[in-house]
């Protein structure tokens, strides 16, 4: 099967560029309510599954155990840009656990926000771990560890006790294998599992409605997705679009992206869950697609339409800020009726 266009991108009069793509949206009994493209070929999830990865930090306790607020445990299913604010959480994090930077097997990357990267460079400063977008995410994982007695040194190994209470929480939730067949490498040197977009969208619709799930899983997937969307600015940093989207609805939309172009969510008050691949990997198809979707749940609320405009069909500008061009909705995805 050959996934449509679902993305434009124009210069002047003309198509410049396109965006293949996938769509899943499931509603919450875990039925597939629209299915666009091949949604059961295999992809990898990378961050867009954070949230998941995050529940043994509930489920085992340890976040309420080590004192962890919301905002902390946004940080653990996030991807930021490496704002001051995210990396003096990630630390804050690490502090309350007992440890430090040092722990982290993250790797390090300067900050992703330009402003950021750009304040460091300019004070004499090097990056670290902490500037790693996986920073807060990996301070979760070292909270479960030590609150679990494990040692966690070595904890992004495929062999490590961790990550086989990840690969139980995800077979769980997704319903999809997650072993050593379909597992590669992630950016942050974490398994990543390749699996296909309705397993995740049917994962999402889990998470957002507990069906399915045990109670305790339930609530710590309840609990995970509120605190994201009750501090958006942790799930990703100022302006980004997981950010901009969580905050036009404010406790109704969850949405985090992967990188090479999947993008996952939930409206909790739709009663959906959806899933997006943009098959060259390009962030911004992704970005788009997600958007889109959300416009369409939430079309009966114009202010929430106009908070993601610039999401929706942003303009493309030349180097004098002039408008040159736009990205726009090709007719699949300008015709989408959910």
């Amino acid at each position: 099967m050959t996934d449509p266009v679902l993305v434009e991108v124009t210069r002047g009069n003309f198509v410049e560029s396109r965006h293949r793509g996938a769509i899943a949206i499931y509603d919450f009994d875990g039925k597939a309510v629209l299915e666009i493209g091949n949604v059961e070929e295999l992809l990898f999830p990378r961050s867009a599954i954070k949230s998941m990865q995050a529940l043994p930090l509930i489920e085992t306790g340890a976040a309420d155990a080590l004192g962890f607020d919301d905002a902390d445990l946004a940080l653990s299913c996030a991807s930021h840009v490496g704002e001051p604010g995210h990396v003096e959480r990630a630390a804050s994090m690490l502090a309350k656990i007992g440890l430090d930077e040092s722990a982290l097997e993250c790797g390090t990357h300067w900050p992703t926000d330009q402003a950021s990267e750009l304040a460091l460079a300019r004070a004499g400063g090097k990056p670290n771990q902490l500037h790693n977008n996986c920073s807060g995410k990996h301070s979760g994982f070292l909270a479960v560890c030590a609150h679990c007695g494990m040692n966690h040194k070595g904890y992004v190994g495929f062999g490590h006790g961790f990550q086989q209470m990840i690969r139980e929480t995800m077979n769980d939730v997704t319903g999809a294998k997650h072993d050593e067949s379909n597992a590669a490498i992630d950016g942050c040197a974490i398994p990543t599992y390749a699996v296909s977009l309705g397993s995740l969208a049917y994962g999402f619709s889990r998470m957002g409605s507990g069906k399915g799930l045990s109670m305790d899983r339930a609530a710590a997937a309840r609990r995970l997705m509120r605190a994201a969307m009750s501090n958006p600015f942790y799930v990703s940093g100022t302006g980004r679009p997981d950010t901009v989207l969580m905050e036009a609805a404010p406790g109704r939309i969850f949405v985090k992206g992967g990188a090479e172009g999947v993008l996952c969510g939930v409206a909790p008050d739709r009663g959906l869950a959806f899933a997006v691949k943009c098959n060259d990997g390009a962030g911004r198809g992704a970005d788009m697609i997600g958007a889109n979707i959300v416009a369409r749940l939430f079309a009966d609320e114009p202010t929430v339409v106009e908070q993601i405009a610039n999401i929706t069909s942003p303009s493309i500008l030349n180097r004098n800020g002039a408008v040159v061009g736009i990205l726009r909705p090709a007719e699949t995805l300008a015709r989408l009726e959910i």
